[in-house]
């Protein structure tokens, strides 16, 4: 199964994200891998526990579309279905 898609309200708060915001996001979940494969709901749960300063509600599931996002940038490489954070794992390019 997988994630769901962000609802209206959900878009409106991450639209108001500025590129500071993003990249401290990035950052964050960049540090929560490794170079052992990592399941992307533990990249994603760990960054949101750690990250105190981003605008709070921010949904599970944006965090997971910024590692996809840094897995087509070849910044991550990725095994399994990246579309549901349960079934897919990361590590460092």
């Amino acid at each position: 199964m997988d994630d769901p898609d962000l609802n209206q309200q959900q878009l409106h708060l991450v639209s108001s994200l500025n590129s500071s915001q993003l990249e401290r996001i990035d950052t964050l979940l960049l540090s929560n891998c490794g170079n052992q494969w990592r399941k992307v709901a533990r990249v994603v749960g760990t960054t949101m526990m750690d990250d105190d300063k981003i605008i709070e509600g921010i949904p599970d599931v944006f965090y997971a579309q910024r590692v996809a996002s840094m897995v087509e940038k070849g910044i991550l490489l990725s095994q399994g279905n990246l579309k549901s954070m349960r079934f897919s794992e990361v590590k460092l390019a």
